[in-house]
């Protein structure tokens, strides 16, 4: 609809292009427009091409994933090459191609950035997270999921410059150990919710050291993580009254005697309890046990 808005508007009625473009046109028109249909609309006349480049280079928020399934590499450096305010990205559908060279420009020149999304990025290095950490000083939520080049040195990094982190997505980041981990959660005690899952390296020194630093923490991941034992999640329940969720599918060291303390608090968890734990819980709420014969 605001497309066709735009395309009606004739001469004598006024043209579009005479409101003010800064103060109308580009937060409160342009901003409703879904991105692909913004570059299309810069075919129309050069007048729109630099309406849409102003646009461009005052966006707050870019996802690539409003412009399709992939990206070219050329058109994603000539879409941001010119703004210096964005406050959040999303590039989790530039794994192709995007390295260093793609992105450094960008992160070097948006010092306002609060929220970045970069899963799946695999071809970047520890540069670009070093990167991140000097330039992005409100960095609230990031996800490095299955961004393996992540190493205890660039989170190290991270750590020292962002101590405003609320979110950390570290699924499938295999360099990491429970040092590196815990030099995160010692320097962001911020921090809300964090992923860890399908890391082997990770256990329970790591985990016991979230809990004792992040008392804010409502969400945490481990799924998979096979070193994370019983007396850890314990302390995850002492030192975590806020803990809403919290998944261990995986956790094969992980047992119910530790989880029914969280379940007991409401925690959502991702195991469910034994038969027999449910049978007790149906027999609490609904006043009875059903007839079932538990030696078979």
């Amino acid at each position: 609809a605001p497309w066709h808005l735009m395309m009606s508007l004739t001469p004598s009625r006024g043209c579009l292009l005479d409101l003010p473009w800064e103060d109308i046109l580009v937060p409160h028109i342009l901003c409703h427009l879904p991105l692909r249909q913004l570059l299309s609309l810069q075919r129309v006349s050069k007048s729109f091409q630099s309406l849409i480049q102003l646009y461009l280079a005052n966006m707050r928020c870019f996802d690539s994933s409003q412009i399709g399934p992939a990206i070219p590499r050329a058109a994603f450096v000539n879409l941001l090459k010119d703004n210096e305010v964005l406050q959040q990205l999303a590039l989790q559908n530039c794994s192709e191609w995007l390295t260093d060279r793609e992105l450094l420009p960008v992160i070097g020149q948006n010092h306002h950035l609060h929220q970045i999304q970069l899963k799946g990025c695999a071809q970047l290095s520890r540069h670009a997270l070093v990167a991140i950490s000097l330039s992005c000083p409100n960095l609230r939520r990031l996800s490095l999921a299955h961004c393996e080049w992540v190493d205890s040195l660039s989170l190290r990094s991270l750590a020292d410059h962002c101590k405003a982190l609320e979110a950390v997505d570290l699924t499938a980041c295999r360099q990491l150990k429970d040092e590196a981990i815990c030099y995160l959660v010692q320097k962001c005690s911020r921090l809300k919710s964090l992923s860890l899952a399908v890391n082997a390296n990770v256990g329970d020194v790591a985990v016991e050291e979230i809990a004792r630093c992040c008392p804010e923490l409502e969400h945490l991941d481990l799924t998979g993580c096979l070193r994370v034992k019983n007396d850890s999640i314990r302390v995850l329940a002492e030192y975590c009254p806020k803990l809403r969720s919290l998944k261990v599918k995986h956790c094969h060291n992980v047992a119910e005697s530790s989880l029914s303390i969280l379940r007991s608090r409401g925690v959502e968890l991702d195991v469910e309890p034994p038969l027999q734990r449910a049978l007790v819980l149906l027999q609490d709420v609904v006043g009875f046990a059903p007839f079932i014969n538990l030696q078979i």
